[in-house]
């Protein structure tokens, strides 16, 4: 079964654990990066029934992000067909699997703060169920014969924090989504065991917004699966260990692309023109985050078999 682990600070010392029930069990590896556990765990160096090690107190602790940099962080865009009608395309037309980059700068604790830069006004969530890699890809994988669950190590939740008035009207998806802070990771790294990969479409993604229920799917409603997006991304991609992936966000984000006679109307302005007024109407939205709001987000089975944790997130203004 799926074990999970976090990266915590006790007493000014950041470390691995190992999560039993309420406790953690201090790995006593220190401030690892990601890569480095995995393989450690993979050559079995790392023991996890070692009475001499105290546990802590999970309420004693704080969670930091179980990725670290540097690391390849690689997105899916539009991955969920709800999602992709509320941002304006057509299903039946993008039939391409959609990548970008975010920065691993933005990379921050899934209990904490997002915050939100002064110029930005369109601030907008997106849980993803992130993947991390235990195995390098530096050849094309053929997708009828490889098996990702030899590449795939672990799971996590992520947060895809994005600035959409800089994202569209900019085009800048890069920048739009990489500000410090936009890439909440955690709290939980699930190390996958043999036979957990066939459990990935059971999990349940669910995102709040102050107690209101904002997304909710399971990862079954995938455009393009695991196994197909990494296929394809071996073929112009080197993939290392502790690299990540980001398969898309669910519907329920607080962008919506405007109506089909609202585009017709605004493609006879100028290009400032009908950005201009496409940020007009999205700033009418309350569904844009403001600082103040509490987001909570969750990944797990039904059964509770596999669980990422929780992401707890407060929104401040920078």
């Amino acid at each position: 079964m799926a074990k999970q682990f976090v990266r915590f600070q006790y007493k000014n010392k950041i470390d691995w654990g190992f999560v039993t029930e309420e406790n953690i069990l201090p790995l006593q590896t220190g401030d690892k990066p990601t890569k480095d556990l995995l393989v450690d765990l993979q050559k079995k160096r790392i023991k996890l029934n070692s009475k001499s090690k105290k546990l802590i107190p999970r309420k004693d602790v704080t969670l930091l992000s179980p990725i670290t940099a540097p690391c390849q962080v690689i997105c899916q865009g539009a991955n969920y067909h709800k999602h992709t009608l509320e941002s304006g395309l057509d299903p039946k037309s993008k039939t391409y699997n959609l990548f970008f980059t975010k920065s691993d700068v933005s990379l921050t604790a899934a209990i904490g703060d997002v915050i939100r830069p002064n110029h930005v006004e369109l601030l907008d969530y997106e849980i993803e169920l992130g993947i991390v890699f235990g195995k390098d890809i530096d050849f094309p994988l053929d997708v009828q014969s490889y098996h990702p669950s030899e590449y795939i190590a672990a799971l996590f939740i992520a947060n895809d924090i994005s600035a959409r008035d800089i994202q569209l009207p900019q085009l800048q998806w890069y920048k739009g989504k990489s500000y410090r802070t936009f890439f909440p990771a955690g709290p939980i790294l699930l190390v996958l065991e043999p036979g957990d990969y066939e459990r990935i479409h059971s999990l349940e993604l669910n995102l709040k917004v102050n107690g209101q229920l904002r997304q909710s799917a399971k990862a079954n409603q995938m455009v393009f699966p695991p196994k197909e997006s990494i296929a394809e991304l071996s073929l112009f991609t080197q993939i290392r260990v502790g690299d990540v992936l980001l398969t898309g966000t669910p519907a329920g984000c607080a962008l919506k692309a405007p109506g089909k006679l609202k585009q017709i109307f605004a493609s006879f302005f100028p290009e400032h023109k009908k950005w201009e007024l496409f940020i007009k109407g999205q700033k009418q939205r309350t569904e844009y985050l403001q600082p103040g709001d509490l987001i909570q987000a969750t990944i797990r089975t039904a059964d509770g078999k596999m669980d990422l944790g929780e992401q707890v997130l407060q929104v401040k203004q920078g």
